[in-house]
C-alpha cells in the first residue's frame, strides 16, 4: 500500500517542528522504518511513490488464444513446444485466461462413439 503525498508531507511538517520520528510514527499510525525512508527521500527531493513497472510476459496472450481456437486439440507439451515455453507457463496462463483444455479419455470417446451407432 502507499500513502498518500498529503501523508507524507504532513509528517516530514510535523518532524521539522521538532518532533521525533518515533512520536511521527505513532502520530499518523506508520511504521518507525517508513518514516526513516520519507526523510531520506525528503532529502533526495523525490518524496512521490514511484510507480510499478509492469514486467513484459513470455506469451502473449492474443496468440495463445488463438492458437487454442485454431487446434482445440492440442496437449499443452504440444502447445509449450510451438511457444518455446515451459509446460507450466502454458497451464498457468491457460488459468489466468480460463481457458479449460480438458481431454475426453479415450473409453469414454469409445463409449460414445458405441452409444450414437445404436441409435
Amino acid at each position: 500500500m502507499t500513502y498518500s503525498l498529503d501523508l507524507r508531507k504532513s509528517v516530514l511538517r510535523y518532524l521539522k517542528d521538532g518532533h521525533t520520528q518515533k512520536e511521527a510514527a505513532n502520530i499518523f499510525n506508520v511504521y518507525p522504518k517508513t518514516v526513516t525512508n520519507w526523510v531520506k527521500k525528503d532529502r533526495d527531493g523525490n518524496l512521490a511513490a514511484k510507480k510499478r513497472e509492469n514486467k513484459p510476459r513470455k506469451l502473449d496472450y492474443e496468440q495463445l488464444i488463438k492458437y487454442i481456437k485454431n487446434v482445440p486439440d492440442a496437449y499443452l507439451r504440444e502447445i509449450a513446444k510451438e511457444f518455446k515455453v515451459s509446460i507450466t507457463a502454458i497451464f498457468y496462463a491457460c488459468k489466468r485466461l480460463k481457458i479449460t483444455l480438458k481431454k475426453r479419455p479415450p473409453v469414454i470417446k469409445n463409449g460414445m462413439k458405441l452409444k450414437e451407432q445404436n441409435i
